[in-house]
């Protein structure tokens, strides 16, 4: 792994775990997914006009279109539609801690459902994956978590790793921005149906949550989405999926720094030990393509 790829794998981290600070900014001030749809439309409409730009084609694979398609549902509509409106009474910091497990869910499902060999690394960093999310879940609870709102999050977790195990491949072919694009827009339209008849349109504005808005469809919207395309295109998923091992450090760093949410003792032991956790099963697996390969 170059000193490109780290730099890349680094900014995709912070762009990534930023989002859910971001976010709660916004919610806490406009109905979420009307606000998640429009964020989709722009980012969409931006990804899709720079695509074209740059000689990319919507006409795509039948493999890019499925993956266009399943992540536009289960990604944009799915996983961030319920992590938006968790994010109404759940902290910043507990919904990143939650999607942060998505490397380790992975991890389990290739493992018991699709028979990936993970070794005893990978078996390690699952069961401290379960018990690092059992400290910090118990810890949230007590302390009057609202269980619905985790439970949206939770939900939106598993279809996000539904469908990176259902599109694994997929988006090689070229046109990734494009995908990209197309992605964010089928997200937009779905949301918006939901949102014009589920949400009442009351916003609080201010430069807050303008400021939140910007970033949140510039920064992780389109550039950490671009980023992480590239990474992977660069160095591969699995090597890629390395740098998930940080977000769970930073989406809690960063919402406490921003949003001054409370961080206990056993936040940041459980934060330790997943974060160890999904960093011992990407190399399991890393591991594991190595002698599937030498083999």
């Amino acid at each position: 792994m170059d000193i490109r790829a780290i730099l890349m794998g680094l900014a995709f981290a912070v762009m990534w775990s930023s989002a859910f600070t971001s976010a709660r900014m916004i919610v806490a001030a406009a109905p979420p997914i009307s606000a998640l749809a429009l964020r989709f439309l722009i980012s969409g409409l931006l990804g899709v006009l720079i695509a074209w730009m740059l000689g990319q084609s919507w006409r795509l694979t039948r493999a890019q279109w499925r993956a266009t398609i399943l992540f536009g549902i289960c990604q944009n509509a799915l996983y961030l539609g319920l992590n938006f409106v968790a994010m109404q009474t759940v902290e910043a910091s507990l919904a990143a801690i939650i999607a942060s497990t998505m490397p380790l869910l992975v991890g389990l499902a290739s493992w018991a459902m699709l028979g990936e060999r993970i070794g005893a690394l990978g078996l390690g960093g699952l069961i401290a994956g379960v018990i690092g999310v059992a400290i910090i879940m118990g810890t949230r609870l007590q302390g009057g978590a609202d269980m619905f709102g985790v439970t949206l999050c939770v939900i939106g977790v598993v279809a996000l790793t539904f469908a990176t195990l259902a599109v694994r491949g997929a988006t090689s072919g070229g046109n990734f921005l494009m995908v990209v694009g197309l992605q964010m827009l089928i997200g937009s339209a779905i949301l918006s149906v939901i949102g014009a008849t589920t949400e009442t349109l009351e916003i609080a504005w201010s430069w807050q949550l303008v400021a939140a808005f910007a970033y949140t469809t510039l920064i992780p919207g389109l550039a950490a989405t671009l980023v992480w395309f590239r990474l992977v295109n660069r160095i591969g998923a699995i090597k890629a999926a390395t740098f998930h091992f940080l977000n769970p450090f930073l989406g809690v760093a960063i919402a406490a720094m921003i949003l001054g949410e409370p961080l206990g003792a056993w936040d940041i032991v459980g934060v330790l030990v997943i974060t160890v956790g999904i960093l011992a099963v990407q190399l399991s697996r890393q591991g594991a393509v190595r002698r599937a390969i030498s083999n």
